[in-house]
C-alpha cells in the first residue's frame, strides 16, 4: 500500500480564503505574490496593447505584508465602455493560449449576464462601464495567463466575504452586495463581516465564481506556498488582503459516494420534482426517479439520490421536510469520472465551450455547453440539435487541421 501511494500522482490545488473578500486586482496580486517572475508578467500584458502601466509593490494592510498590483492608465485616456462583442474580439486576437482565452471570455460572459438581468436587458445591448475598463481586463485576463503559469489543476475557495453598508454607483446608491454581485454569487456560501464597505466587486466575484470547482473552508492539501494580495483600502484594525494557498493533493479518480433511496406511493409528482431540484441544490451529485411496485400491488416512486458524504446530513433532512417518505436506506458506493478539459469553437459567430472527456488518451465524449447553444438556436431561430451538431463538427475538424499541421512541422524538423 504504502508504495502505491508513493506512486500516485499528484495535482496542484489553489485555495482562495477572501476573509476581507476580493476584486479583480486583489486576485492579480495574490497570484503574483506566489513567485511568478513579476517581469515576463509584465511582457504579456503588453500583448493586450492597451497601452496601460503595471505597478507593483510590497504594502502593509494592518500590520501584515502583502503584494499590491496597480494598472496606471495613459493620462486623459477615458474609461471606454465596451459591449460583449468587443471583449469577445479583444480576448481572441491576444496571443495567450486557448485555456486562458476561453476562461477570460467565462469571466466576462458572466458579468454581462449579471447586468443584463439587473438592467431587464439583452446581453447584446449591455455595456460594461468599470468593469469593461482596461484595468479590468488586465485583472481578469492577467489572473488567467497567471493560473496557467502557476499550472493549477484545482481551485477551491471558503466562503467570501461581502461587506456591508452602501457604495455610490452611475445610478445612485446601492446597497452592499450590489444587485450585480448578488446575481454572480447566487450559489456561492457568503457573508458579511468586518468594515462597512463594499469587499467584494463585480470582477472578483466574477472570477471566482466561473473558475472555483467547489467552495470548502479548508481542503485536505499539502501547502506549499502562500501569497497575499493587497486591497487599495487599509483598515486600521482589519487586514484587507486576499490570501491564496499553493499546494497539492493526490489525484483521486475514484470518489467514495452514498446512494440513498426512499419509495414513496403517497405524493404528487410537483412535490417530487420540487424535491429533486432542491435536492440537487443542496449538493446531491444525482438525483433520479424510478417507477416501483410496492406491497398490495401499490405503485410508487422510488427516489435516488447519489451524494458525497459531507452533503449527506442536508440531503436527508430535505427528503424528511419535503417528501412524505417515513424511512430511507443507504449504503457507500464509488465512483469513476473521466478526464475533462473544456475547448471553444466559433457557430454562427458565437464563441461556444465545448467539453471534452477522455478515458485515458481517446476522446469518449464531445458536449457543447446547453446555454450557450440554447442562447443561439432562439437568436439566430435554429433548432438546437442542428446547432450542437455543427459544433460537434467544427471541434472534429479542428483537431483534424492540428494534427495536420503537427504532421507538416515533423516533416520540415
Amino acid at each position: 500500500m504504502k508504495e502505491k501511494k508513493e506512486n500516485q500522482k499528484r495535482i496542484k490545488v489553489l485555495h482562495f480564503q477572501p476573509f476581507a473578500g476580493l476584486s479583480g486586482d486583489m486576485v492579480l496580486a495574490a497570484l503574483l505574490d506566489l513567485g511568478v517572475n513579476q517581469r515576463e508578467f509584465k511582457e504579456a500584458m503588453d500583448e493586450l496593447g492597451l497601452g496601460v502601466k503595471i505597478k507593483i509593490s510590497e504594502v502593509e494592510r494592518a500590520n501584515l505584508r502583502g503584494r499590491r498590483v496597480e494598472v496606471i492608465l495613459p493620462e486623459k485616456k477615458e474609461i471606454k465602455e465596451r459591449k460583449w462583442s468587443e471583449i469577445q474580439s479583444l480576448i481572441e486576437a491576444t496571443p495567450f493560449s486557448l485555456q486562458v482565452k476561453e476562461r477570460a471570455e467565462r469571466i466576462f460572459h458572466t458579468l454581462f449576464q449579471a447586468e443584463a438581468r439587473v438592467h431587464g436587458r439583452r446581453l447584446q445591448e449591455i455595456h460594461l462601464h468599470e468593469a469593461g475598463a482596461d484595468d479590468a481586463l488586465v485583472d481578469i485576463i492577467g489572473s488567467c495567463w497567471l493560473l496557467e503559469k502557476l499550472e493549477v489543476d484545482k481551485i477551491t475557495c471558503a466562503p467570501v466575504n461581502l461587506g456591508s453598508g452602501w457604495i455610490k454607483a452611475d445610478h445612485g446608491s446601492l446597497p452592499v452586495p450590489p444587485p450585480a454581485v448578488s446575481e454572480i454569487l447566487k450559489k456561492v456560501p457568503v457573508y458579511s463581516f468586518g468594515p462597512s464597505v463594499e469587499l467584494t466587486t463585480p470582477t472578483g466575484a466574477a472570477i471566482i465564481a466561473c473558475l472555483a470547482d467547489s467552495f470548502v473552508a479548508f481542503p485536505e492539501i499539502t501547502v506549499n506556498r502562500i501569497g497575499y494580495g493587497a486591497g487599495f483600502q487599509d483598515f486600521p484594525d482589519f487586514p484587507n488582503l486576499l490570501r491564496v494557498f499553493l499546494g497539492e493533493e493526490d489525484d483521486k479518480k475514484v470518489y467514495p459516494l452514498y446512494e440513498i433511496n426512499t419509495n414513496i406511493d403517497d405524493t404528487t409528482p410537483q412535490v417530487l420534482a420540487y424535491t429533486c431540484e432542491k435536492l440537487l441544490k443542496a449538493g446531491a451529485l444525482d438525483v433520479f426517479q424510478t417507477p416501483v411496485l410496492m406491497k398490495k400491488g401499490r405503485l410508487a416512486t422510488q427516489l435516488t439520490v447519489l451524494v458525497a458524504a459531507d452533503k449527506m446530513d442536508k440531503v436527508i433532512e430535505i427528503l424528511f421536510k419535503e417528501t412524505t417518505t417515513i424511512g430511507l436506506r443507504y449504503h457507500p458506493v464509488e465512483r469513476q469520472v473521466l478526464e475533462r478539459k473544456i475547448e471553444t469553437v466559433e457557430v454562427e459567430g458565437r464563441k461556444i465551450p465545448v467539453k471534452i472527456a477522455f478515458y485515458g488518451n481517446r476522446v469518449i465524449q464531445i458536449q457543447p455547453e446547453y446555454d450557450r447553444l440554447s442562447e443561439l438556436a432562439k437568436e439566430k431561430a435554429i433548432p438546437l440539435k442542428e446547432i450542437q451538431q455543427k459544433a460537434r463538427d467544427l471541434w472534429k475538424k479542428k483537431q483534424k487541421g492540428l494534427k495536420d499541421n503537427e504532421k507538416r512541422w515533423k516533416g520540415k524538423n
